[in-house]
């Protein structure tokens, strides 16, 4: 079954690719709109065929006693190490698998309408296949060189597909910068693996785990702060989150399915797969957890105040997953986990819908030319509306039970100031998806609205599954002071994953969890209500609540993300960029002149020595004799 699932996403991308290539087209002469639509159905039921794998697999799991481990093959050897290709099916790993191919599988369904009429679908959909199957070994390995295969894969896909549209020069360099941020971030991880293996002596999970109680505690932590490092770099954790708003410029699928739903969440798996590492090194798990805190609270600020609709849900992703880290650095895995898997739901869908608005307009992605569009796009304003309600916590949209568990968590955990700050981030996601949801589908239609229609049913009908999702996901792990309320089972998902990433704290504080509850609720409804109060009663205060972080001098500065490019810019780039220049000197006036000089010498004796290639036997004869006579006088006087 584990066989079938990796290699279902890669089979159909190997297809597509054949069609990109223009393979089919010259076998069969066949037209661009058949390999389109070819390409499509081909990309999503391999993936769907991975989903259906995934579920039977993940049945297995939960009704036999664990996982099961599968070896392929040994990768390679060198001195004491030794690496299989292997995967492990556990319950956590059968969770990701499932969320990466249902959700993968709705928004390939997605993208069939989405890139209509783009000639480049066929790569299109190859590179979204491998992106899967990549992405399933990241899941699915059974330590981290095998997991780190599928880490860089993944990275590498996403960069060919933020700059799927390669000829537009800016789209291309928010392709590169990605790439070239992750390395950093990779880096990091890469030298974790390398202590881990100094210390521990295997990189193999299962015993990395087992004997991490036994290594000491300093260098356990420094392991975890490099793992983390590159979690930054994947899962867009400050200082290393300048990246995922540029990435927004690759088709609004890719951003669904690789920088909301899956991608950017190996960080939260891979912290969450090393729970046993970082629950024996309390000084990294609290690094995370304030890193956790200072991403949700920042991202949030910049989201407030962006123009650009996919760059308001990319600052959202930023603060989601910082709230995701809030819970792995309490020692709150499950909750992180399942804040992962709700955030997938609500996340891809209010990506797809903002897909449906830009599809719908032409490619406008500007809020201030949007608004009014629920009239003429009532499906996509509804499923947007509870895509909202579920990222905002209202009871009892999903949200509402996963960043409640994370908050309570944080908690329980005794650190209250990180809960307050949290809470104020809760109030805050409210607020600016609030105002997003407004401007776009409320008040007076915009200047560019007036075509405006409903996208075809293949893009709706997604967005209607992940809706549901939204509203009733929140089910797979209710909080226990709730289920006696709900017709469910208490924290279904937080048990099912207790033996892989541990039980969550134990309460310490004195605050009950319905008081906790109470607390996160009213927050929510407080960023709703204001943000309804500011973008529904009127331009004047609108255009006021608008001006303040201008007056304040704010406005550019969280709009840009305070700037970290920038800085990045001036610290590393542009000296860089000039020494790059400085170097090209001393390679054009040292290393060249050099090696140009050795090709003047050789052609200068050449030409010296060719004086006595005269192509005459009779010469050669008496330079012959000459020479005997030269050297017989000169052995006689010796």
């Amino acid at each position: 079954m584990l066989q079938t699932l990796l290699l279902a996403p890669l089979a159909g991308a190997l297809i597509n690719g054949l069609i990109s290539a223009g393979l089919l087209r010259r076998a069969a002469r066949t037209s661009p709109e058949f390999e389109e639509r070819a390409s499509a159905i081909i990309a999503s039921l391999s993936v769907f065929a991975a989903a259906v794998c995934a579920a039977i697999a993940a049945r297995g799991v939960y009704s036999g006693e664990g996982g099961y481990t599968l070896t392929l093959f040994e990768w390679f050897s060198s001195g004491s190490l030794s690496v299989g290709f292997s995967f492990v099916l556990d319950r956590l790993s059968a969770v990701m698998a499932l969320v990466i191919t249902f959700v993968g599988f709705l928004i390939h369904v997605y993208s069939a309408g989405y890139m209509k009429g783009d000639r480049a679908a066929p790569r299109y959909f190859a590179l979204l296949g491998l992106f899967v199957f990549f992405m399933l070994i990241l899941v699915l390995g059974s330590g981290f060189v095998v997991m780190f295969a599928g880490w860089e894969g993944v990275g590498f896909v996403s960069y060919l597909l933020i700059g799927f549209w390669f000829n537009d020069e800016e789209k291309a360099r928010a392709g590169r910068k990605a790439f070239i941020v992750n390395r950093v971030g990779d880096f990091g991880f890469l030298l974790g693996m390398f202590l881990i293996f100094t210390t521990l002596g295997s990189l193999e999970f299962s015993d990395v785990f087992a004997a991490a109680p036994g290594a000491p505690e300093g260098v356990l932590a420094v392991a975890c702060l490099l793992l983390f490092f590159g979690a930054a770099g994947k899962s867009a954790q400050f200082p290393l989150h300048v990246w995922l708003p540029d990435a927004m410029a690759g088709p609004t699928p890719v951003s669904a399915l690789i920088h909301a739903a899956t991608m950017v969440t190996a960080g939260i798996y891979m912290v969450a797969r090393c729970s046993a590492l970082f629950a024996a090194a309390p000084m990294a798990q609290y690094v995370v957890l304030t890193v956790a805190v200072l991403t949700a609270l920042g991202a949030a600020c910049a989201a407030l105040t962006q123009s650009d609709i996919k760059k308001a849900l990319a600052y959202s992703t930023v603060s989601q997953l910082g709230f995701m880290f809030m819970a792995a650095g309490a020692g709150a895995g499950a909750a992180a986990i399942f804040h992962l898997v709700t955030h997938a739901f609500f996340k891809a869908l209010l990506f797809l819908g903002a897909g449906s608005v830009i599809h719908s307009l032409g490619g406008i992605q500007d809020m201030g030319r949007m608004g009014g569009l629920r009239r003429a796009m009532p499906v996509t304003a509804l499923t947007f509306l509870a895509g909202t309600l579920a990222i905002s916590g209202v009871p009892f949209f999903a949200g509402f039970f996963s960043k409640d568990s994370i908050l309570a968590a944080v908690y329980d955990g005794g650190f209250t100031v990180h809960w307050g700050a949290g809470v104020l981030a809760a109030m805050m996601t409210a607020f600016y998806m609030t105002r997003v949801y407004v401007r776009v589908f409320e008040g007076a239609p915009g200047a560019d609205t007036s075509g405006a229609h409903e996208s075809p049913p293949v893009m709706t009908v997604p967005l209607v599954c992940l809706a549901l999702l939204s509203v009733f996901g929140g089910l797979l792990s209710v909080p226990h002071f709730l289920s006696g309320a709900l017709p469910v089972g208490e924290e279904f998902l937080a048990h099912f994953l207790e033996p892989v990433v541990g039980a969550a704290p134990y309460h310490q504080g004195g605050l009950s969890h319905y008081a906790l509850a109470v607390v996160s609720t009213v927050a929510a409804f407080v960023g709703i209500a204001s943000a309804l109060f500011v973008y529904t009663r009127g331009r004047s205060i609108r255009e006021r609540a608008e001006k303040i972080p201008s007056v304040m001098g704010t406005k550019g500065f969280s709009r840009s993300g305070f700037r970290l490019d920038e800085f990045y810019n001036s610290v590393f780039v542009e000296p860089f960029r000039q020494f790059s220049k400085d170097f090209a000197v001393f390679d054009i006036s040292v290393v060249d002149g050099a090696v140009n000089g050795s090709a003047w010498l050789a052609k200068r004796l050449a030409v010296v020595f060719s004086m006595f290639q005269t192509g005459l036997a009779r010469a050669y004869v008496a330079a012959m004799v000459a020479f005997v006579v030269i050297l017989v006088f000169v052995s006689l006087n010796i």
